[in-house]
């Protein structure tokens, strides 16, 4: 019995693309991925159980066969542990040694052609693996320059990536990379919801006969796929279109030409999808939709998305930019004194010149419906490391044993990826042993040796914000908050998890548990209350109790509590007493320390110094955070006598 005779078992049915309900904005942007792969994949946002697996899968079975062969288009999935080796492949050592012959052995980029490359979770990837898939995407070919081979070999591929924002974002350079994005939520209309689970229950039932309700629903999708993509290069894109995706564009004040060249694929693809020739003002909308949200973001706290009202308002001001262009402009008339030159234009578009840097950014003014930032700090963010070197997630701050990085030493840990000149140097002192007669190197299975290397991990960062009356003075406030959020936009960037612990009154709020999404901390700290007493020693506490916690969920992440106070328990009996007792405890965990000194004025305590000292931590100074002059890291493996040399 040959394959094609053999019967399909139901466990390699898929569920039917044309049966997902719902979500339509998100079928349609993987569908103009198909029809243009040069679009640059989508991203798909959304909270767990909305189908986002379900579509993607669903898509790859209605892609046109590769040309010139009868494989069908492939799903290849690339799993967040994946190594740059098995991503866009590595050199035959089997073969180099053997044989004598350079050869490559292609890696899941390769596999990729003329399918779906998915990667679920894409915002847990390492950052570098997605440049790698971005650029591969953008260019349809691999190129690789490695240990001493140097290969090319196409790689055109509709790119997928899945992820829950509450785990964490993308960063904004690699948002941007992503051709088109797309939000998805689960409906709260209730027949829709019915609908849903009745159509999951038929197909687990079973899968082949509700595959088959909808195979005449499928293959017409993907004949009209194969049309759109056989007629999209023939779709004119007029000068007056262009026109107005770049006027779209610059009234959004999108970074790049990328958002343009964008936009024009999209709407290119859009006007091939429907069947037409020409790209329309509909299109266009259709493709800024898709495409303009995720490149509106300028700082990690900035909200995705765009609102209906303001793309409306981009679209009318667009076309108002077709109407100009298109009348001739009138000559005032000769010897008019009333006439007034015209004055001259802000990069914002006001006339009367920039608001104030400080309201804006450089130049001032805000993009169409921008939402304001955080408080913005000025200076570098200095540097906070824990000591040692740690086997946790990948990431930015501190140093750790990683798959990736510099290579320190060899090892007869193979799995950790291979260490050339240690695998030949092993190799090399038995040659004579085994007989070798001629130049090739005879290896065998022990002489490999694996690359130890070094990289950077991330980490839990703790803070505990003091928000009692004596810290309550509006600057103090003001300039605490600012703190705190250039340390999160830090710790964004350093891909870390965040906890945030509020002192107030008599007790220690966690505010926020820890999580990779540290936008959410910016939103809870915009409505932090204030005022009545300092209990330190139960937010001390309170941060043991996350760092604990943590350690029993992720062991390999290495913990920091960063304790922004001037050091003045206040409360209760003995609260200096008792603030020490659990600073005690908290050192015990293992847990990095530092703690920022907010105390102001003419008489200091040095309270928080103390503090510093019994955490068994360094103690800086507010200003210390953000100041310009800082610049250096800041390594925290002596930190006992830094903190007594800060006292």
């Amino acid at each position: 019995m040959t394959s094609a005779d053999r019967p399909v078992a139901d466990s390699d049915v898929g569920f039917p693309f044309s049966a997902v309900v719902g979500q339509d904005r998100l079928r349609l942007a993987l569908v103009l991925c198909a029809v243009h792969p040069g679009i640059g994949g989508v991203l798909v946002r959304g909270e767990k159980g909305t189908a986002k697996s379900t579509v993607v899968r669903a898509l790859a079975a209605l892609l046109p066969p590769i040309a010139g062969g009868q494989r069908r288009a492939r799903l290849v999935e690339l799993p967040v542990g994946a190594t740059e080796d098995r991503v866009i492949g590595s050199l035959n050592l089997e073969k180099v040694l053997r044989e004598g012959e350079t050869a490559f052995q292609p890696g899941l980029l390769a596999a990729a052609h003329h399918g779906v490359l998915y990667v679920d979770e894409v915002n847990l990837l390492h950052d570098h693996l997605v440049d790698v898939l971005l650029d591969a995407a953008a260019m349809g070919r691999v190129h690789i320059e490695r240990d001493g081979v140097s290969h090319s070999h196409p790689s055109r591929f509709v790119l997928v990536g899945t992820m829950n924002p509450e785990e964490g974002e993308l960063r904004p350079q690699l948002l941007d990379r992503f051709g088109l994005t797309v939000d998805v939520t689960a409906s709260r209309d209730v027949d829709v919801r019915m609908e849903v689970v009745r159509r999951r229950l038929d197909f687990e039932h079973d899968p082949a006969a509700f595959a088959a309700q909808w195979a005449d629903a499928d293959a017409a999708v993907a004949a009209r796929i194969l049309t759109a993509r056989a007629a999209v290069d023939a779709v004119t894109l007029d000068d007056d279109e262009l026109r107005r995706i770049a006027a779209l564009c610059a009234s959004f004040d999108v970074d790049g030409m990328r958002a343009d060249l964008v936009v024009a694929r999209t709407a290119t693809a859009h006007a091939a999808w429907r069947g037409a020739d020409t790209v329309t003002e509909d299109d266009i909308r259709v493709a800024a939709e898709l495409a303009l949200p995720h490149r509106r973001r300028r700082d990690p706290f900035d909200e995705p998305g765009i609102d209906p009202g303001q793309l409306d308002d981009a679209m009318r001001d667009a076309q108002q930019h077709l109407d100009d262009q298109a009348e001739p402009e009138a000559e005032p008339p000769y010897g008019n004194d009333d006439t007034q030159p015209p004055q001259p234009e802000s990069a914002s578009g006001d006339p009367e010149g920039p608001d104030d840097p400080g309201d804006g950014g450089p130049g001032g003014g805000v993009a169409p419906g921008r939402p304001s930032a955080p408080p913005r700090t000025t200076g570098a963010v200095r540097k906070l490391e824990i000591p040692g070197v740690g086997q946790g997630a990948p990431g930015r701050r501190s140093r750790s044993q990683a798959r990736h990085g510099r290579a320190t030493r060899a090892t007869e840990q193979p799995g950790k990826g291979l260490h050339l000149i240690g695998t030949l140097y092993a190799a090399a002192r038995h040659q004579r042993s085994r007989g070798r007669t001629d130049g090739r190197i005879l290896l065998a299975p022990g002489d490999v040796r694996g690359a130890e290397r070094e990289g950077r991990e991330a980490n839990l960062v703790v803070f505990v914000v003091d928000a009692s009356g004596s810290m309550a003075a509006r600057d103090r406030l003001a300039a605490v908050t600012g703190a705190v959020v250039a340390l999160l936009r830090d710790a964004y960037q350093r891909r870390d998890k965040v906890a945030v612990i509020t002192l107030r009154g008599s007790e220690a709020e966690l505010v926020l548990p820890p999580t990779s999404s540290v936008d959410i901390a910016v939103r809870r700290l915009s409505g932090l209350r204030t005022g009545g007493k300092t209990p330190l020693a139960q937010g001390l506490l309170r941060a043991r109790e996350v760092v604990l916690r943590e350690q029993v969920r992720d062991p390999q992440r290495r913990a920091m509590m960063v304790l922004l106070t001037d050091g003045r328990a206040t409360g209760g009996t003995d609260p200096i007493g008792r603030a020490r007792t659990a600073a005690a405890l908290l050192a015990g965990t293992g847990a990095t320390s530092v703690v920022v000194d907010c105390e102001r004025g003419m008489v200091r305590l040095g309270l928080a110094a103390e503090f510093a000292r019994n955490l068994g931590g360094i103690c800086l100074r507010l200003d210390e955070i953000t100041a310009d002059a800082v610049s250096g890291a800041v390594r925290l493996g002596d930190h006992r006598r830094r903190s007594g040399r800060a006292a």
